[in-house]
């Protein structure tokens, strides 16, 4: 079908040296470092790239863009006084629900396929490029599953709806619907990650409970259930808390919607308990042990998102720079601009290995591969969060004053950089952990020494680098150095990923600009870095291979 083009020819002037809007893309089978972890990993490569087509769609940015212009709306009361506590959304919301649910999105890790977590991962990956807000319910989804399995009285109602393929928005108890979503009510005001202080209490009520408390950060609020802390005599317990009961609401009490920075589509809420009905899950005071398999798998969505944060950013910056002229020349043919764009595109490489690594690793089966897990999946998101909003960032300011315009994908990408390091537990609290993972757990401590000593012999520089860290911290870090340490590591642990299983010429610019000195504080400052293997992974069908 043929489409007529924008007119360009104008009363005042004449349209040029604009580059054209991006058109349909493929996320998947555009993404060659993307199909290259796949192959090793095992990704299940036939969804993924049915699910890549679909989000590369030039219409799917746009909705993404609707989606994200359009706030949720809270509607508190029907008309004639009736409570509600509904959360209502733009149709384009629903569509990219309906669209990565029924893709698999939550489902694909417990289904028993081949690279079950990694493909979930690259889903997270690819839908964090176009829509990241609805990947906040389907990500809780996803990990509340082996919360709920453990749970024998929950499982027969509530695990087959939260796998199911499908999406069902509808307001109706989960035994009546065809799927259904888990958020999360953990958060209160004076606790923060501190959960132990939470103060919402439970009371028996046969053999379920009635909670009463207030909640300062609902994830999700239009879920179908919620799992939350609550105090008991016995300690903090774990709760699920249904959204719907049997022809009735549960007393679930929406005081208002967050008004937040990013993640607009998605609706984020304060809350109230007022003697709400919920089922316990797991042992009383033992909330916080019975939360952590949910939180563990949250963190890794939020490791693996910020890549997609980058990969967008950057794909949309080198568009640009393929399509327009400064001084003569196209900016992607200028030595300075190359530098930078290859500069940051080893920052999305690195970030990309290490997640899907630590993804890979959920798929293992011995207690090794669980224990490198935990310690990878704290090392990938600190290092992912804390280099994605200076990606996002530097890949604005390529744009120039187009940048910073929401014509172009970029403000939202820079809205959403800073909340997965966020979630899940912010900077110190992961660094925090990693030290407590390596002091308490001795495979932990075995596997990641394994990782690490696997790339010696690839390269003089990674070898030294590994030597020095190792002379620096003999030991257990202080606590005081645990950002540096952490840094350290995850820098580490990416390279030896890259010189391993990537290209030795991305592998070997990675060491040296990360490793070694060879690098200013800033982006676009580096030593002698060939350009061109590292502008060509980044958009393969490009004619990249400009000699500057």
């Amino acid at each position: 079908m043929t489409q007529c083009n924008p007119t360009a020819d104008l009363e005042t002037h004449e349209v040029h040296n604009q580059p054209q809007t991006r058109g349909d893309g493929n996320l998947w089978a555009d993404d060659t470092p993307l199909r290259e972890i796949g192959t090793r990993v095992n990704m299940q490569a036939a969804a993924l790239d049915a699910y890549g087509h679909t989000l590369g769609q030039a219409k799917m940015r746009q909705a993404a863009r609707d989606a994200n212009r359009h706030d949720p709306e809270l509607c508190l009361f029907d008309s004639g006084g009736r409570r509600l506590d509904e959360v209502r959304f733009h149709p384009t919301y629903h569509q990219f629900m309906e669209t990565s649910a029924t893709a698999g999105y939550a489902a694909v890790a417990w289904e028993g396929g081949a690279g079950a977590h990694a493909t979930h991962a690259a889903m997270v990956y690819m839908a964090s490029q176009v829509e990241p807000g609805h990947c906040c319910p389907l990500t809780m989804t996803y990990a509340s599953i082996p919360v709920i399995a453990a749970a024998d009285h929950l499982a027969t109602d509530w695990r087959a709806k939260l796998v199911a393929r499908d999406y069902d928005p509808a307001i109706r108890p989960v035994a009546e619907k065809r799927a259904a979503t888990l958020g999360m009510a953990m958060t209160e005001k004076q606790g923060g990650s501190d959960v132990r202080t939470n103060t919402t209490r439970a009371e028996p009520d046969g053999e379920n409970w009635r909670l009463t408390g207030h909640k300062w950060f609902c994830s999700a609020p239009m879920s179908d259930g919620f799992l939350t802390l609550a105090q008991t005599p016995k300690g903090l317990t774990c709760f699920l808390v249904p959204r719907w009961l049997e022809g009735d609401r549960n007393r679930i009490r929406i005081l208002r919607l967050k008004d937040k920075l990013g993640n607009r589509s998605n609706a984020s809420a304060e809350i109230e308990y007022d003697r709400t009905f919920a089922q316990r899950i797991g042992d009383e005071g033992q909330g916080v042990r019975t939360i952590l398999e949910m939180v563990h798998h949250t963190r890794l969505d939020t490791s693996i998102a910020p890549a997609g944060l980058m990969r967008a950013a950057l794909v949309e910056a080198h568009h640009w720079t393929q399509h327009r002229t400064a001084f003569q020349k196209h900016l992607i043919d200028q030595p300075l601009m190359r530098r930078v764009l290859a500069d940051l595109a080893l920052d999305w490489e690195g970030t990309l290995a290490l997640g899907m690594h630590v993804a890979s690793a959920f798929d293992g089966t011995t207690e090794q591969d669980r224990s490198f897990a935990r310690i990878g999946v704290a090392l990938s998101k600190f290092m992912a969060n804390k280099l994605c909003p200076m990606v996002v960032f530097e890949a604005m300011e390529v744009l120039g004053g187009m940048g910073y315009v929401a014509d172009t994908p970029l403000p939202m990408l820079y809205r959403e950089a800073p909340l997965n390091g966020i979630w899940e537990g912010s900077g110190n609290v992961i660094c925090l952990d990693a030290l407590r993972t390596l002091a308490k757990d001795p495979l932990a401590q075995l596997g990641l020494a394994a990782e690490l000593d696997a790339a010696l012999g690839h390269n003089n520089r990674y070898d030294t680098a590994l030597r020095e860290h190792r002379a620096r911290w003999p030991s257990d870090p202080p606590e005081s150095d645990a950002r540096w340490f952490v840094e350290r590591t995850a820098l580490l642990l990416t390279a030896s990923i890259m010189l391993r299983y990537g290209p030795d010429a991305i592998a070997d610019a990675f060491v040296a600009t990360r490793l070694s000195g060879d690098r200013g504080r800033f982006c676009g400052a580096v030593g002698a870095l060939d350009c061109d293997p590292v502008l060509s992974r980044l958009a393969p069908d490009e004619a990249v291979l400009h000699k500057a």
